[in-house]
């Protein structure tokens, strides 16, 4: 995400030591898909009046209630391909070829990437840091390099791809680094899915159906510590636990969270393309969009 960083390490420490709140249980059986003609029509009034091309898809996770936008077309990640990269990340300590306590020693030019924003690259070549550190930056303040850090770790694009397609994700890729998608890249950026798909991805993630139980619940809590809070996020009361990841380019705004209401647990995810809004402010259309959109999806299924 290209957003102003906080240029401190006490943020970092603070966030790595928060107490987690604990993961809700995965839900038993998922129910059958029932169409939401109210939601469905106030968020795709939002959708087609937005200056760009916007998708969204939203799923009560009890009762089966959902809506969906342009949800199986493909669209840039921006950083929610870090939500792949964190699969693939635990799936690799599922069988043993990485460990959450690694100790990993800080190279930039094995990242070969530099952005001025990201903590880890004020970090002096040779600092030492546990793999589960690099995570909570790729997370909590979606840093980009240790997001390439990590996506090398778990065996690059490549084998990230493979992993993806084994587990059923037909669109969902990461395109930066990764040897034939070239074109990809230069289209899409640094990694391409659907709104049906992330949100797929973050609830099956979640709730362990894509990794052990274990690693499912650590990567939950992981997703529970975003920075990034003032888009999709800002419409969530602060009491209500929620697992996200924001993503944000020039032309491109989304999010994905998986909100554990009191009417009932949802996910939802909305992404943007081709927006002529680049500016990196607040009012940015895309970012008001989140805003409204997760605000309507609160008040219908939130409360």
């Amino acid at each position: 995400m290209r957003v102003p960083m906080p240029n401190s390490r006490i943020l970092l420490c603070l966030a790595l030591t928060i107490m987690p709140l604990p993961a809700f249980p995965a839900a038993e059986s998922t129910p059958a898909a029932r169409f939401d003609s109210v939601l469905q029509k106030q968020l795709q009034t939002l959708a087609e009046g937005f200056d760009g091309d916007a998708g969204f898809f939203v799923r009560h996770l009890r009762d089966g209630r959902e809506v969906a936008w342009r949800a199986d077309e493909r669209f840039p990640t921006a950083s929610l391909v870090k939500v792949a990269i964190l699969a693939k990340v635990g799936a690799e300590i599922d069988a043993g070829r990485l460990k959450w306590d690694d100790e990993l020693t800080y190279d930039p030019a094995r990242i070969n990437y530099e952005a001025g924003d990201d903590l880890l690259a004020k970090f002096r070549p040779g600092e030492k840091l546990p793999l589960d550190h690099v995570v909570a930056l790729m997370l909590s303040f979606s840093d980009n390099n240790a997001s390439l850090w990590l996506q090398d770790l778990a065996g690059g694009g490549s084998a990230i791809n493979e992993w993806l397609a084994e587990k059923g994700f037909k669109e969902t890729r990461v395109n930066s680094r990764t040897v034939g998608r070239e074109a990809d890249r230069t289209k899409l950026g640094w990694g391409q899915t659907t709104p049906r798909e992330m949100a797929e991805l973050m609830v099956r993630l979640t709730r362990g159906e894509l990794t052990s139980a274990a690693t499912g619940d650590r990567a939950h809590r992981m997703l529970e510590r975003s920075f990034y809070d003032a888009e999709a996020l800002s419409a969530i009361p602060a009491t209500v636990q929620v697992a996200s990841k924001q993503g944000s380019v020039d032309r491109s705004r989304s999010e994905v969270m998986l909100v554990h209401a009191p009417g009932g647990d949802y996910v939802f995810c909305l992404i943007t393309k081709n927006q002529r809004d680049e500016r990196y402010q607040s009012d940015n259309a895309g970012h008001v969009l989140l805003r409204e959109a997760s605000k309507i999806v609160w008040d219908h299924f939130g409360k």
